[in-house]
């Protein structure tokens, strides 16, 4: 066997989130940022991530702790590679639990070397699918489609998931519908903030999706206008009319804002963001903590808006590649 190295892309909601996992629609745009996934032969099945290693031997050994092993674990699990003998190493220049899916990102590069392996070539709405999949049964965090769509697709996209909002698996639903924009755009006048505070997405949207199962009025009302958003911040994003999708991006992010879905750190970046001129800004991902999107047609005072009050880190979208394989000699 030769050596398999895969990368995929960080991504950040530029409007639409979090209607991916309620029948609605979002645009996001990958980042400059990568998770990476290396294979290698070996004796036995010895896994690295974040400079910490293990092997493992026995079924015990894929219990999933917690940690950083359990989304390799998982994905070897479905992929039934668990008798397999291999070096697999995993890193990411994406900050992680930040909202800008360095978890899928991670999870997607790990599934595409495996899937080279084992000499599987599937289409990128099936693998977005599985990559959900083995995060909703495996890894048991309940979250949309966005994340796994755009590792896996790359570049900025206009996502379309209705008729998703109740098929959560493969064998119930449709695919998503994913529309490219990169041709289309320009230079985009976004900035991202990382709060330096770590979630985990599912703690955040759970308590929302449960609402909207009991029927909830003020979540159901609440996402389906901001699909409405998204669907009319693609015009105002192919016209470059900043002004316009500043606005829709603030009603997305009030909604959410109302629903619980925020937090206080990224209320203080925002408002921060906004008060140094930015047309529109709301969260990247998932709140409480996390990364925040802010649009602005004069980017540097927003910038040093935001670092003076205590980003810990700047980023920018950047339309990149999605999902890549590389077998090398």
């Amino acid at each position: 066997m030769k050596q398999i190295k895969a990368s995929a892309p960080g991504r950040c909601g530029i409007i639409g989130n979090p209607t991916d996992g309620y029948g609605g629609t979002v645009i996001s745009c990958t980042l400059d940022k990568r998770a990476f996934a290396e294979i290698r032969p070996h004796d036995c099945l010895r896994l690295i991530v974040a400079e910490k290693e293990i092997i493992l031997r026995s079924p015990e050994d894929f219990e999933l702790n917690g940690d950083y092993f359990d989304i390799p674990k998982s994905v070897i699990k479905y992929l039934d590679l668990t008798d397999c003998k291999l070096e697999l190493r995993c890193w990411s220049d994406i900050p992680m639990q930040g909202g800008l899916a360095g978890s899928t990102a991670a999870m997607a590069a790990l599934f595409g070397a495996l899937s080279a392996y084992k000499n599987q070539n599937q289409n990128p709405y099936m693998v977005s699918e599985k990559l959900h999949e083995i995060e909703q049964k495996l890894l048991k965090i309940r979250c949309g489609f966005q994340d796994h769509y755009m590792v896996v697709f790359g570049g900025i996209n206009y996502m379309d998931f209705r008729m998703k909002e109740d098929c959560q698996f493969i064998d119930k639903g449709v695919f998503a519908t994913i529309e490219p924009l990169t041709p289309y755009v320009g230079k985009l006048p976004f900035i991202l903030a990382h709060t330096g505070k770590k979630h985990h997405s599912g703690n955040v949207h759970g308590p929302i999706r449960e609402r909207w199962l009991q029927g909830d009025p003020q979540v159901r009302e609440g996402y389906k206008s901001i699909g409405r958003f998204a669907r009319m911040g693609k015009k105002a994003l192919l016209n470059q009319d900043w002004k316009e999708l500043g606005r829709l991006m603030i009603q997305n992010h009030e909604i959410q804002r109302d629903l619980g879905g925020s937090g206080d750190v990224n209320e203080a970046l925002i408002r921060v963001a906004l008060e140094a001129g930015a047309e529109g800004a709301k969260l990247a991902g998932a709140g409480q903590g996390g990364t925040i999107i802010a649009l602005a047609t004069n980017l540097q005072p927003v910038i040093n808006a935001l670092k003076n009050a205590g980003a810990q880190d700047i980023l920018f979208p950047k339309p990149d590649q999605g999902l890549s394989v590389e077998i090398l000699d």
